[in-house]
């Protein structure tokens, strides 16, 4: 225990002088890499300080990358995550190579159907026909909930009439979607549960909440319902996190059976259900049956988000959530104090849209396109990169999440700069953690908006990148 002993200066507060000691500590290795730390009441009994002092100096090491909480263990030392910073350095990487007009890339990152494939005639027709019949009032503000023909479309297309029209509140996009609802449900030091790896957007608005973020292993049929369970016994969550169909970025989807016993732990150790709806539409396994946790709520327990955003036009930033009946009022204000009113014209043209059949003409015109490229990309990932990569079928969506083998000597951020050099963009798995250093040996890659052409050459320039050890 010697080794942790702080002599406390009066300047600085007594848990920032702990975390501080600690950190050096573990970076001059003279606390191992995996070693444990002494229990917070050991160690407050050793600095004679009160618990919470260590309860914030172990947050703050495991907030900075330098420990991890295992639930139910205790909090072991880890080396600092140098991924961390990775996710300015692939931000600004990135803008640069989209910046780039003189030089061509083959982009793996695309997060949205190709706008090519897109109906813009249609659209045009749709948006004169909704001016003409509207006039003027079509581009004025629409009730706070959102236009009610659209919510009204909505409810008869997507739930057969299962809601009310006053549950469907419009958004502008899923993004905006969590984030209105962690306003509403969510506070400091809330613990939030989420899926690892995770969408990057849902990470930063918890993170940006002060929540405690507890993430739970995905599975090949969603999260761990063991490991699940050991936390809900533990501990008081406020709420979960989930993509339910091709979750973003593993492709995976949940059981109906494992959607079923979530739904169950919800109601008896009282948490809520964040569904974020993500590419659903594009199903290529036609054995794969769709029912979302939100169908399969008896008791009112989900939040039901979709974007019409990744399917639709990603310009045109449209959504819409579904709350339960205790929170409708406050994700309500939540929304008018964001801002006000979604775009007015483009509500009333997506409604139009969807009434005239457009949209389900278009969605079979994507699953058409798509199932072709996603068998196109499974086989020349499989023929190219050989055992250089392992993966999981998705059986939808838009990407693959590749997991680089032990055999080769690189991790994902080394093969995003390489392959940037070479103009080939990557997402590096870093993106999708708590703790990005966990993510070292994934990438996605996506084939929505890419030729088949170029994604098989990009396909060979990873493969000469990725050099075995």
């Amino acid at each position: 225990m010697e080794k942790y002993k702080v002599i406390f200066q009066e300047e600085k507060s007594k848990y920032t002088q702990i975390y501080i000691k600690i950190k050096k500590l573990i970076e001059t290795s003279k606390i191992e890499e995996g070693e444990k730390l002494p229990s917070i009441r050991k160690l407050a009994s050793f600095l004679d300080v009160n618990n919470v002092t260590v309860v914030n100096a172990y947050k703050k090491l495991e907030e900075e990358g330098y420990a991890v909480q295992k639930i139910g263990s205790g909090t072991y030392a880890k080396k600092k995550d140098n991924g961390r910073g990775f996710r300015k350095e692939y931000a600004k990487a990135f803008k640069a190579a989209m910046d780039n007009t003189k030089e061509k890339y083959i982009d793996f990152t695309g997060e949205a159907t190709c706008v090519d494939y897109f109906p813009v005639d249609i659209l045009k027709k749709v948006i004169d026909e909704v001016l003409d019949r509207d006039g003027a009032e079509a581009l004025v503000y629409q009730e706070t909930l959102g236009y009610h023909g659209l919510r009204k479309s909505i409810n008869h297309f997507f739930w057969q009439g299962a809601l009310n029209d006053e549950d469907i509140l419009v958004v502008s996009g899923a993004q905006q979607g969590i984030d209105i609802v962690t306003k509403s449900i969510v506070n400091v030091n809330d613990n939030v549960i989420v899926e690892k790896p995770t969408y990057s957007g849902a990470l930063s608005v918890f993170k940006w909440r002060k929540a405690n973020i507890i993430e739970v292993n995905m599975l090949k049929d969603g999260i761990d319902l063991e490991q699940l369970k050991k936390i809900l016994k533990s501990q008081k969550i406020k709420c979960f996190y989930a993509m339910s169909y091709f979750q973003n970025p593993t492709g995976t989807s949940y059981s109906i059976e494992k959607k079923k016993k979530i739904l169950e732990y919800a109601e008896t150790y009282d948490f809520y259900i964040i569904e974020d709806d993500y590419l659903s539409e594009l199903i290529y396994n036609k054995d794969l049956q769709y029912k979302s946790f939100k169908s399969l709520d008896v008791n009112d327990r989900v939040i039901y988000i979709k974007s019409f955003s990744k399917i639709f036009l990603p310009g045109i930033r449209l959504g819409y959530l579904v709350s339960p009946v205790r929170f409708i009022e406050t994700i309500k204000n939540s929304k008018i104090n964001t801002d006000i009113s979604t775009s007015s014209l483009m509500q009333r043209t997506l409604d139009l849209y969807i009434e005239k059949g457009y949209w389900k003409e278009y969605i079979n015109k994507l699953n058409e396109i798509y199932v072709k490229k996603y068998t196109f990309a499974m086989e020349k990932i499989k023929d190219i990169l050989k055992d250089k990569v392992t993966f999981n079928e998705p059986q939808g969506g838009l990407s693959f999440y590749l997991k680089i083998s032990d055999k080769v000597k690189m991790d994902s951020i080394s093969l995003f700069y390489k392959c940037k050099e070479k103009s080939v963009l990557i997402t590096p798995g870093v993106l999708f953690y708590k703790f990005p250093h966990e993510g070292k040996k994934y990438f996605k890659l996506s084939f929505s908006q890419i030729s088949n052409e170029d994604f098989e050459n990009g396909l060979k320039v990873i493969n000469d990148v990725l050099v075995y050890s």
